[in-house]
């Protein structure tokens, strides 16, 4: 079993710091967040490593919003709806496309540099999308803009103190209200943080799988300790796999945008053919889950571990302009974007699901928010459409925010209950002082392995079970003493493995980026719904309205 808190502590005897918003994180949601929280309150801010490094960071394709005078929210509306595979909530992708304009403008304000063409913003088109609405920064580096221009504005103000290379081990929750965080300090000490909202800005699961397109720090924290505190996650069987990674010997599984094959790109599989006219009519632009099933098939067709990305027909200096980030981490490995056929292959990407959050970014339990990758807020459906994961991030931060002015201040003593949290019975610390029987890195890529191969791109009803009774087994390793900050990143990938592969299990369709071979055909009539999972309930099921 999946306990509360995963930490051996004893609240009463922990030294305390009070802030008004702790931010756990430091994405593009993060830092928005803090800045617009500042504007009123106190922020603390927690970054397992620093500011700079996030999932943003590494964002290169843009941001989406209806800028151009041919294009509408409607336009925005419908592609997002579409992309999201009947399972977006109407009224969330409502906010979005209406509102994520201005949040686009406010990142302008502070200081995010746009590319420019003929004075005007440069936008591109990418797949799904009808119309040209990204936004894109020095090319294909847009996350990287975005997160410099913000961490510049949150190191500037006197109001946003940041701790960075801690770790949030647990929230903490009083009375039914998140009321903060037990933080692991870079010394290997712990601080309880008291705050009056808690927002969890802690990216995706990415690390889940040992191909992914995700930094290292993405360990499925947020969803995770959100899930042991008791909050309701949402949907968290929908994993988009990008279409293009690099797949080359010696190179990582870098991200190539989709927005090379929104400036004309084709892919070919390992004869040289054009393959996606046998998939879909959109060819490279079809949604991404699409797009990656199809790879994966030619893959099978050719018996190779790869197709090609193929933008050679374009002009070189479009290409080394536009994708100058790509371009020069191909050359480091000796491959030419504008001359050479890039391969490339499937790599988990971004998780649609995530800890479930009402219009103003509000979980199940009061006073804990969530933004960003770690929430599910309605937008994505069962397929994130391309780049509306940066505008789902301002849109919400704002709301978020809007909501912690309502709130009333936290009650000034502790409930009986909560100071005595970690303590345990000898019977129990003896169990956790237990060795472990296997290395944390071994366990972690068995894991990573497992999931790739059972919970992937394509699974079926064999394999998932076989998956849950492999996870079964290994969650004997919450019964061990965990410490150190690799064996609680373990225990976060393990807790959400559990809930992917129980989703995936308990959904009899595929739709989106989930797909069942033994349940090949999407079914409105009885899974047009979202799976809520809860610590120690059942799944239960909630149809879209």
């Amino acid at each position: 079993m999946i306990p509360q808190y995963i930490y051996n502590f004893d609240l009463s005897a922990l030294p305390m710091v009070e802030t008004d918003v702790l931010v756990i994180g430091s994405g593009i949601a993060g830092l928005f967040t803090a800045i617009k929280a500042s504007e009123q309150h106190l922020v603390l801010m927690i970054t397992k490593k620093s500011l700079l490094e996030s999932n943003t960071r590494y964002a290169q394709g843009g941001i989406a919003a209806v800028i151009a005078e041919d294009d509408s929210p409607a336009y925005h509306l419908q592609d997002t709806l579409v992309a999201g595979a009947g399972l977006c909530r109407s009224e969330a992708v409502e906010v979005l496309v209406n509102e994520g304009p201005d949040g686009v403008r406010e990142l302008i304000r502070l200081g995010t540099l746009f590319d420019l063409e003929n004075g005007e913003l440069a936008l591109t088109q990418e797949g799904a999308h009808s119309h040209r609405r990204i936004l894109h920064a020095n090319g294909d580096a847009t996350g990287y803009e975005i997160v410099r221009a913000l961490a510049v504005e949150v190191h500037e103000h006197p109001g946003i103190d940041v701790w960075d290379e801690h770790f949030v081990v647990d929230l903490i929750t009083d009375r039914g209200e998140c009321i903060g965080a037990l933080i692991l300090k870079e010394d290997g000490s712990k601080v309880f943080v008291k705050a009056k909202a808690t927002v969890l800005c802690s990216g995706g699961a990415g690390q889940l799988y040992r191909y992914t397109t995700n930094p290292d720090v993405a360990t499925a924290d947020g969803v995770a300790m959100a899930y042991r505190a008791g909050a309701i996650v949402r949907d968290m069987e929908f994993i988009q796999f990008h279409p293009t990674s690099l797949c080359y010997p010696g190179a990582p599984r870098f991200l190539v945008s989709e927005a090379v094959r929104g400036e004309g790109a084709y892919l070919r599989n390992v004869k040289g053919e054009r393959f996606m006219e046998k998939y879909h009519p959109q060819l490279e632009l079809a949604p991404r889950d699409i797009v990656a099933r199809a790879i994966v098939s030619e893959m099978e067709l050719t018996n190779s571990i790869f197709v090609y990305l193929d933008i050679t027909h374009e002009r070189p200096e479009m290409v080394k302009h536009r994708f100058p980030t790509i371009y020069e981490t191909c050359m480091r490995y000796g491959l030419d974007m504008t001359t050479d056929w890039i391969p490339v292959a499937p790599a988990a990407h971004y998780m649609m699901g995530g800890v479930k959050t009402d219009l103003s970014g509000e979980s199940s339990i009061p006073r804990l928010f969530a933004c960003g990758e770690v929430s599910s807020t309605g937008v994505h459906g069962a397929n994130r459409l391309a780049s509306n994961s940066l505008s789902e991030a301002i849109v919400f931060g704002r709301r978020i925010v809007d909501r912690i002015h309502s709130l009333p201040a936290l009650e000034g003593s502790l409930g009986r209950d909560v100071k005595s949290l970690g303590k345990e019975s000898k019977n129990t610390n003896r169990a956790k002082e237990q060795q472990h029987s296997k290395p944390v890195s071994e366990r972690r890529l068995r894991l990573q392995k497992m999931m790739v191969r059972q919970v992937g791109l394509r699974r079926n009803g064999t394999s998932l079970r076989q998956a849950i009774d492999k996870l079964q087994q290994e969650l004997s390793f919450f019964d061990q003493k965990l410490t150190q900050r690799e064996e609680l990143e373990y225990a976060n990938l393990l807790t959400c493995a559990w809930l992917v592969t129980s989703g995936a299990l308990h959904r009899e369709e595929s739709r989106g980026a989930h797909y069942r071979e033994d349940f090949p055909a999407r079914d409105d009539k009885i899974w047009q719904k979202h799976s809520l999972q809860q610590r120690e309930q059942a799944i239960v099921e909630e149809w879209m309205s």
